[in-house]
């Protein structure tokens, strides 16, 4: 593990308490069962829903949030056994995907009839709004999804008719103030209050439909994505590939595969055993949640590691470096805030 590196005075330290608090290690993920409408619909009703940084979406004001320090988007996660459903449903803001692990089928249309596409693990989706979306584990193991919502606040979920019909039969009523009441445990609308509705056809109509050659247009696949030359983190050892965002020539990065503005951008940092990046600051938020292998994190006032399905919001200010440790390769993603991100201050 690299040892923790010396900065200038001037530059904002942390002790390994406060950045252990800023840490959230895959195996102490508090999942919710219970967090939106359609968990108790059958074929949904096994899915695990994660609030990691940011309020989320859910529905249930018992879902866990890890982090609650706003960054200008949302990290989220859901863990689904074979063959569980995520039912069709549509977001205001940018939604995310970066498959962790398992073989997962993204549909597109409120009768999943549109496009569909089956992702594996290193795979990303970034479905446009106001497009119904769902998505199924169609693999034969647990699958894990990291996701990424854009803004502090990413509005509420919008379900296809068919999911609300469906749980009203299976006790779960969603009020039109966000709160979901469970008739099966007593539980009655309050006086006053609406029920979310089913969309008429005329609202329905104001929904996006994408073809199957755009939904193909918002996958990138692990594989595929290429070192950035230009990337200022480029290293023996350290290579940076562009998976989400507009061109930012400051940071000496093109224009991504999944090119259009999110509000923040996604890169993937590619470690090798010994590979490191130099010791740099950055004045925006950076969150890592590693797929593969293990990355030792330096700053200055002390050094810890991450391994896969961890994540870590980096505070402001504070000088990092980020190492590949172990036998093998690691592959971190990194989310950065803003559709412009400034370059590293090397120091």
């Amino acid at each position: 593990m690299s040892a923790p590196m010396s900065a200038p005075q001037s530059a904002p330290a942390a002790t390994v308490a406060d950045m252990e608090r800023r840490i959230v290690r895959h195996t102490d993920l508090r999942p919710c069962t219970t967090a939106f409408i359609d968990t108790r619909t059958p074929g949904s009703d096994r899915k695990e829903n994660f609030t990691i940084i940011g309020p989320g979406v859910a529905e249930n004001p018992d879902q866990h949030v890890h982090i609650s320090e706003p960054h200008g988007f949302n990290i989220g996660g859901a863990r689904q056994p074979p063959h569980c459903t995520n039912s069709q449903h549509s977001h205001e803001t940018a939604e995310v995907f970066v498959v962790f692990s398992g073989t997962w089928k993204f549909t597109a249309g409120v009768n999943r009839d549109d496009a569909w596409v089956v992702l594996q693990p290193g795979d990303t989706i970034s479905i446009p709004v106001h497009v119904f979306r769902g998505f199924e584990n169609v693999g034969t193991d647990t699958g894990f999804l990291f996701a990424v919502l854009g803004g502090d606040d990413p509005g509420r979920v919008t379900w296809a008719p068919d999911v609300i019909e469906k749980a009203r039969s299976h006790g779960l009523v969603l009020l039109e103030s966000g709160r979901l009441i469970d008739t099966l445990k007593g539980e009655t609308v309050p006086a006053g209050a609406e029920p979310v509705r089913p969309l008429t056809p005329d609202e329905m109509a104001r929904f996006r439909k994408v073809t199957q050659d755009e939904f193909d247009r918002c996958i990138v696949r692990g594989p595929n994505l290429r070192p950035v030359a230009d990337s200022p983190l480029a290293a023996r050892g350290v290579a940076e590939c562009a998976v989400i965002g507009v061109a930012n020539p400051a940071e000496g990065m093109p224009t991504a595969p999944l090119g259009w503005a999110h509000g923040f951008q996604v890169r993937r940092l590619d470690l090798a055993p010994g590979g490191a990046t130099r010791p740099h600051r950055r004045h925006e938020e950076e969150v890592l949640f590693v797929t593969t292998g293990r990355v030792s994190v330096a700053w200055n006032g002390g050094v810890t590691e991450i391994g896969p399905g961890d994540t870590f919001t980096m505070p402001k200010g504070v000088i990092r470096a980020y190492a590949g440790v172990g036998p093998d390769k690691a592959e971190m993603f990194v989310v950065r805030g803003g559709d412009h991100p400034a370059p590293p201050e090397f120091v």
